[in-house]
């Protein structure tokens, strides 16, 4: 069975990317149980908690990301360079326990997957 890997690397509510791509995971869990989600760059700011979207108009769809867990959605991972580069290094996440990596070890985990789909 082919290893996918889902890839967020966007802003969360700047475009649909971030709930198309997590409607996709989900979707997916359904057919394969061999996935690996992925936050990198300013996709980790898709797991940021507590955000503030009615002033933009914006569903707030991030809390969902913890259904991933039900979805037995096991390999999680975020890219510590990233967080720290956009100031998240300390903030509250809406996954409990995330793989925090370097982005060495991202890129290492990447290139194991067959398919890569990014969002």
């Amino acid at each position: 069975m082919n290893k996918l890997g889902f890839v967020f690397r966007s802003h969360p509510h700047s475009s649909a990317k971030g709930r198309e791509g997590l409607d996709a995971l989900l979707a997916a869990s359904a057919y394969s149980e061999n996935i690996s989600v992925f936050f990198i760059g300013e996709g980790v700011t898709q797991l940021v908690a507590n955000q503030k979207t009615a002033a933009i108009f914006s569903r707030d769809y991030v809390p969902a990301f913890k259904l991933m867990d039900l979805y037995d959605i096991e390999d999680i991972y975020v890219c510590l360079d990233s967080l720290k580069a956009n100031g998240l290094a300390e903030a509250e996440l809406v996954l409990d326990e995330p793989v925090k990596l370097k982005a060495t070890k991202v890129a290492e985990l990447l290139h194991r997957c067959d398919k890569l789909l990014t969002f």
